[in-house]
């Protein structure tokens, strides 16, 4: 359970990680491509960086994160539900350690989210800031 919780946290953090990468190589791609736009008959609507894309990444990664938060919290259940069904139901040590296993899982898989929305929250927001010091560049 240690593990796979230990997972998780690692792809969220891989994919906050790769989501800003991406957004850093397309909006460095676009600046060069889009630098001259007198030509262009609507330069503002084939910007990347529009104010709602922001939000719109972080909805999709944080549910992504909530989605898998809570996959580690029902695999928990179901892994004591079949501790209890091994036990025959009885209360015996080993039907509460998973009971207890289960309290620590899915408070750890609760705190494992919010940090890692927290991470994806700051770096949609950093780039979002380089975004608009770009667009500062290229406006004056």
């Amino acid at each position: 359970m240690k593990s796979m919780t230990k997972v998780f946290s690692i792809v969220g953090r891989w994919t906050a990680t790769i989501l800003f990468c991406a957004s850093a190589i397309a909006f460095v791609w676009q600046g060069a491509f889009f630098s001259n736009t007198s030509a262009m008959a609507a330069p503002a609507a084939t910007l990347i960086a529009t104010s709602d894309t922001g939000e719109q990444v972080k909805k999709e990664n944080k549910s992504f994160v909530k989605d898998a938060a809570e996959k580690v919290k029902e695999t928990a259940n179901k892994n004591a539900s079949r501790v209890e069904d091994a036990t025959d139901g009885s209360a015996n040590p080993i039907q509460r350690k998973a009971q207890r296993d289960v309290a620590r899982i899915e408070k750890r898989a609760d705190e494992d989210a919010a940090r890692t929305q927290k991470a994806i929250d700051n770096n949609v927001n950093a780039v979002e800031r380089a975004v608009d010091s770009i667009k500062g560049v290229f406006g004056k």
